[in-house]
């Protein structure tokens, strides 16, 4: 089943290393192009921050590398999970999969440039989300698909799951 795993990662990463590229060479940075007008265009921006340009604005000269550190010890603690749950193909392992290959498509960036390409860019009138990357997107529907199976999951698979991990 890890082979899955290692499918779903190296997908997400793939994914989001062409559309950068695509981005990077048809759209000038900082320029849009109106996908669906008033909500959605792709807007070429370089992200020196973290997710949705958090510490962007940071002065510090460790910010990169900080980053970059973070980014290991994600990718790392991901993995183990991974190896733990490597005979199943559920939603956790599709979850953290798709964390892992998120995390591993921005820390290319930041390790080939020190910085993030970003661009799908989502508003409604005065209401403008931070600019994204694929690379963003899979981290969060992972995420979100781990928090659903944390509250969403039935009880008595939670209680059995409980009674394994004891037994």
């Amino acid at each position: 089943m890890r082979k899955y795993h290692i499918i779903i990662a190296v997908l997400v990463v793939l994914l989001d290393r062409l559309t950068k590229a695509l981005v990077a060479q048809r759209i000038s940075l900082h320029d849009s192009v109106d996908v669906v007008p008033g909500l959605f265009r792709l807007t070429h921006v370089q992200n020196q921050g973290a997710a949705f340009g958090l510490f962007s604005d940071s002065p510090s000269e460790w910010k990169v590398a900080m980053l970059i550190l973070f980014s290991v010890a994600a990718l790392a603690v991901v993995s183990a999970l991974l190896w733990k749950n490597g005979n199943a193909l559920n939603a956790t392992a599709i979850a953290l999969s798709l964390v892992f290959g998120g995390a591993l498509g921005n820390l290319w960036d930041r390790v080939a440039s020190g910085k993030v390409i970003d661009f799908l860019d989502f508003y409604f009138g005065s209401h403008h989300w931070p600019a994204f990357n694929i690379a963003d997107s899979a981290i969060v529907v992972g995420a979100l698909l781990l928090l659903s199976e944390i509250f969403l999951a039935p009880q008595e698979e939670k209680v059995i799951s409980q009674q394994e991990k004891i037994g």
